[in-house]
């Protein structure tokens, strides 16, 4: 689905203009087209790649989808592919793919699997005429910035989600509640590595946009790659922190479990040893010997009684001082 089709000419709008007349805007030195599809069907991709005399290999990994993000070299042209990452309301990350096409005076922008758009970075662009002038290489970058400062949103959430999780570890807990902390921040964990693994690919690839031989479209825009470079680096080390973080905090969650289950011990323990003194002075009482003390005493079934009630009494202060009970 066209989503924009628009000519611009030393930054600044010249206004929508239909795809058949892309390729004469093309040609002039001095303006670019930029276009954005949504999800494109077979027809639109074989039009554009006629309309901008696009490499058939890029063309060919959009039409399979699902490409791990990179950036590729196509003689004078670029092509990028890049995933935007939404938090979803049940906690679930969904990806997206944005391919990008970048040639002297065009930009082409593909975007599948994803409702956000990039009608703000337009926007962006078009309220910088100076930026805009520099022409595709900088909407290559407003387009790939966008997508990364969402990363820095989504990484967010998630340590506010994680943050909630730690809290739940230290307040008092049933059984059932300690296993599911513990799954929880499995899963968590989980999708801390997907995401890596959707952001370590662009940071090297990025990394080819600001150092040794820049491509001929990117030259001069080495200080705004650079500045994506280390947006990314930041979040590649945010996110090993927080994988961090969940190893920790499993661990404290057991150890809070382990100390929970030392203490039910410990009590379980502390009962047992109210209960031995009584057992053990009746067990001694009945072994029917004929010679005993008090045993034939009027006053020695309450004395007895009150041995034991005493020798407890003082076991249970004993324990209660010493906060076992």
């Amino acid at each position: 689905m066209l989503i924009a089709c628009v000519a611009y000419q030393e930054g600044r709008k010249l206004g929508d203009i239909p795809i058949e007349q892309i390729s004469d805007y093309v040609q002039k030195p001095e303006c670019f087209v930029w276009v954005a599809l949504k999800d494109p069907d077979a027809a639109e991709l074989d039009a554009m790649k006629e309309e901008f005399g696009l490499h058939e290999l890029a063309v060919e990994d959009v039409r399979t989808h699902h490409q791990w993000p990179k950036i590729e070299e196509y003689d004078d042209s670029l092509f990028a592919v890049m995933h935007p990452v939404e938090l979803q309301q049940d906690g679930s990350l969904l990806f997206g793919e944005v391919n990008v096409f970048v040639g002297k005076n065009y930009v082409l922008s593909v975007r599948m699997r994803t409702q956000r758009g990039f009608q703000k970075v337009r926007e962006r662009c078009e309220h910088e005429p100076p930026l805009l002038k520099q022409g595709s290489a900088f909407v290559l970058y407003a387009l790939m910035d966008d997508i990364v400062d969402n990363y820095f949103l989504v990484l967010e959430k998630l340590t506010s989600e994680l943050e909630e999780l730690e809290d739940r570890i230290f307040k008092p807990q049933e059984h059932n509640e300690a296993r599911e902390i513990i799954e929880e921040l499995y899963r968590f964990k989980r999708r801390l590595v997907v995401l890596r693994h959707h952001v370590g690919p662009l940071l090297e690839s990025v990394g080819k946009l600001m150092g040794g031989r820049v491509p001929k479209i990117c030259e001069g825009m080495s200080t705004y790659f650079k500045d994506v470079y280390f947006h990314l680096e930041r979040i590649t080390s945010g996110i090993e922190g927080r994988r961090e973080m969940v190893i920790t905090a499993v661990q404290v969650n057991l150890g809070m479990i382990a100390l929970a289950e030392s203490e039910i011990t410990k009590r379980l323990g502390t009962f047992a040893a109210l209960f031995a003194v009584p057992t053990m002075i009746a067990g001694i009482y009945g072994m029917n010997f004929e010679h005993m003390p008090e045993l034939h005493s009027r006053y020695g079934y309450p004395i007895v009684i009150a041995a034991i009630l005493a020798i407890d009494a003082l076991l249970f202060r004993w324990f209660r001082k010493a906060k076992w009970i």
